[in-house]
């Protein structure tokens, strides 16, 4: 069995159609769904605040490189275009980190390095895991509630659901 953390997130277009539709593609594979929260932007890039969520997937037949394969498909499919590092997004979907028979899967591979290289430090992806799984924890970095008690999560807010 497989389980994987995801953060999906949009900032262009109708963000909570993109994130919506992102879920309801990745199916049956769904175990929890945070609600929506509306984040500042991360980076040096001027822009809009996203729509941020974090999602658990289970499935016995897809391994961690599935899982990028399944979130690189669901950005294809948001019309998701890569002409500026950290900018506009219809959707960002990023594998978290993955679990592989209860055992974590760590990674060093540049194209899928986990768990997620930057995760510990952006409140955007703890803020709806921590709604979702309250006692997760990051490989390598602890759990997510002592991360997020050293973080400014002000500008974070909740603003619906994905129905």
């Amino acid at each position: 069995m497989s389980r994987a953390v995801l953060s999906l997130g949009s900032n262009v277009g109708d963000r909570g159609a993109h994130l919506q539709t992102a879920v309801a593609a990745l199916g049956r594979s769904v175990r929890a769904v945070s609600r929506i929260y509306r984040t500042p932007p991360w980076g040096p890039v001027p822009q809009d605040d996203f729509y941020n969520i974090a999602v658990i997937v289970e499935d016995e037949t897809v391994d961690a490189k599935g899982w990028l394969v399944q979130c690189q498909a669901l950005e294809q499919a948001a019309g998701r275009e890569r002409s500026v590092r950290w900018g506009p997004r219809t959707l960002d979907a990023d594998v978290i980190a993955v679990e592989v028979r209860g055992k974590p899967v760590i990674s060093s591979d540049p194209e899928l390095t986990l768990p997620h290289p930057r995760a510990a430090e952006r409140a955007f992806v703890l803020v709806p895991l921590a709604e979702i799984d309250p006692t997760a924890e990051l490989p390598g970095a602890g759990p997510i509630a002592d991360l997020l008690a050293s973080m400014d999560i002000s500008g974070i807010t909740r603003v619906g659901h994905v129905h």
